[in-house]
């Protein structure tokens, strides 16, 4: 007869970490690490044993649950260390495309949530609302509202995320009706553009860094409105927007 005061035993696997480790298993590895441990008995779970990431542990009791392994912990450090780095990139280059916009004249913004419209999920479905998270929106700096030419920024860094991206048609319609969308593509390690301009839908302009410069690739189709909507313009009111150039200019004058 067991001892119900005896520890769990684990059940350890041989790690043989295969190449097919991918994001899915970092996600269920940090779900895993973060709760009680109960085993879901899937593939990808299957997967991360075999590869040494988990291990089993049996109970006196009888019940099972899992936990990281050592191997499991350093692919969990790696794949943050990565985060952070790609995470870093990413808000380098939208502080950069705000930036730019300043020097260009316009008034920018960066993480707003707008309300937006997009099509239903049938053709004679009517339009419903949804929420849109631009990199950078940004208008010309006017007063008359008819004059604002709102653009939306969305900044990619790597590739597997313009890839995805690019599968979510509702979210670019989003951006198109809050204004002009423009897709910014970063580069690579090796400092090669992460995706070419005609991966791009025809309907979004294409701005790529090249040698460190933001470089027009393909324009964005010119559309005519009327102005903004009236929440839009009670977002950008309560948020604040970019710093621009001449933020500290009356201190020079000291």
């Amino acid at each position: 007869m067991s001892d119900p005061s005896a520890a769990p035993r684990p059940i350890a696997y041989t790690p043989s970490v295969p190449g097919a480790v991918g994001k899915i298993h970092a996600r269920r590895l940090r779900e895993i690490y973060r709760s009680a441990g109960w085993p879901c008995q899937d593939a990808v779970e299957i997967e991360l044993l075999a590869a040494g990431l988990l291990h089993r542990v049996h109970a006196p009791t009888g019940h099972e649950s899992l936990r990281v392994t050592d191997a499991g912990m350093q692919l969990l450090a790696s794949t943050l260390q990565r985060n952070r780095a790609a995470m870093s990139a990413h808000e380098a280059l939208v502080e950069r495309v705000a930036i730019e916009m300043g020097r260009a004249g316009r008034v920018a913004w960066r993480g707003l949530s707008l309300r937006a419209q997009v099509p239903g999920e049938a053709e004679d479905s009517p339009l419903r609302w949804c929420m849109a998270r631009p990199d950078v929106f940004s208008i010309r700096n006017t007063s008359v509202a008819t004059y604002v030419d709102p653009i939306v920024h969305e900044v990619k860094v790597r590739r597997a995320d313009l890839l995805g991206d690019l599968k979510h048609a509702n979210k670019r319609a989003a951006y198109l009706n809050l204004g002009e969308c423009w897709y910014v593509l970063g580069s690579d390690a090796r400092g090669r553009c992460i995706g070419a301009p005609d991966e791009v839908p025809a309907e979004c302009g294409v701005l790529v860094l090249e040698k460190g410069r933001l470089t027009v690739a393909r324009a964005a189709p010119r559309k005519s409105r009327s102005g903004l909507p009236f929440g839009v313009w009670m977002a950008l009111a309560k948020a604040t927007p970019v710093s621009g150039l001449d933020e500290d200019v009356q201190a020079m004058l000291g």
